[in-house]
């Protein structure tokens, strides 16, 4: 049993390297000079393609550092702002209920 094994094993690998030469006889290899052509395609797309990605980088980033951070600040100053002016009239508040305790004592003396 073992043996029949190793004899279907040597044939199939015979079978696959047959199968193998035969298939790249029949690919159509390209003359150099059609390769140097592709190549100097390829390489001409990559180049543009990464000059377009840096820029859109470049603009993003100064997007980012021009624009957002500018809109955080304006937001932040602004909310600085209304607790600013919260704090403004709770400290009017109690400067007024103080006056008011004030006068409270002072008639309550007399």
């Amino acid at each position: 049993m073992a043996k029949e094994k190793t004899k279907k094993d040597i044939k199939n690998k015979k079978h696959f390297w047959k199968d193998f030469k035969a298939e790249l006889k029949k690919v159509i290899w390209p003359t150099p000079k059609q390769l140097f052509k592709n190549t100097v395609a390829v390489v001409f797309i990559v180049i543009v393609t990464s000059a377009i990605v840096f820029v859109l980088d470049v603009a993003f980033d100064a997007l980012n550092t021009y624009g957002i951070n500018r809109l955080k600040s304006a937001v932040t100053n602004s909310t600085s702002l209304n607790t600013v002016e919260e704090a403004e009239e709770i400290t009017e508040e109690t400067d007024v209920e103080s006056e008011e305790d004030v006068t409270d004592t002072e008639e309550t003396a007399e």
